[in-house]
């Protein structure tokens, strides 16, 4: 069964000293502020699109390494994903790095990293974000 998950975005002004809020509809967590200094330059409490993306790879990628290690045998006790978006004003978003650290009893650094490639490609949200350059780096605790 397919799921829709929805937010949405109220802006005021123009593009350099305008703001929004961006509420989340789906889960009712709440509303954060955004700004195109908070993008471009400092977050100063807001976020940005680019950290709304960090936020939901991270949280996929970590749930498409947890099924790939289950399936094969080695489930997870805990993950640790971050993602960095890197956004250049003008260009766009430059590319994404994945960093995992991971504790999976049974499992040698080959096999984490394996299965780390793995998940990095068949995210979702990796597959969302395949016109971007996406890096991954990959270690046990």
């Amino acid at each position: 069964m397919a799921t829709t998950r929805t937010a949405h975005t109220v802006w005021d002004g123009n593009l350099l000293e305008g703001k929004g809020t961006v509420t989340f509809d789906s889960s009712g967590i709440g509303e954060h502020a955004v700004s195109w200094p908070a993008r471009a330059e400092q977050p100063d409490g807001m976020t940005s699109p680019e950290e709304l993306i960090a936020a939901a790879h991270s949280a996929c990628f970590s749930m498409a390494l947890s099924n790939g290690l289950t399936k094969g045998g080695t489930p997870p006790a805990q993950l640790h994903t971050q993602a960095e978006v890197t956004f250049q004003p003008g260009t766009g978003i430059t590319g994404i790095h994945l960093t995992v650290q991971g504790q999976v009893p049974g499992l040698d650094e080959a096999g984490f990293a394996s299965a780390a490639d793995e998940a990095k490609v068949n995210c979702p949200v990796s597959q969302a974000l395949a016109g971007t350059t996406i890096t991954l780096s990959a270690k046990l605790a």
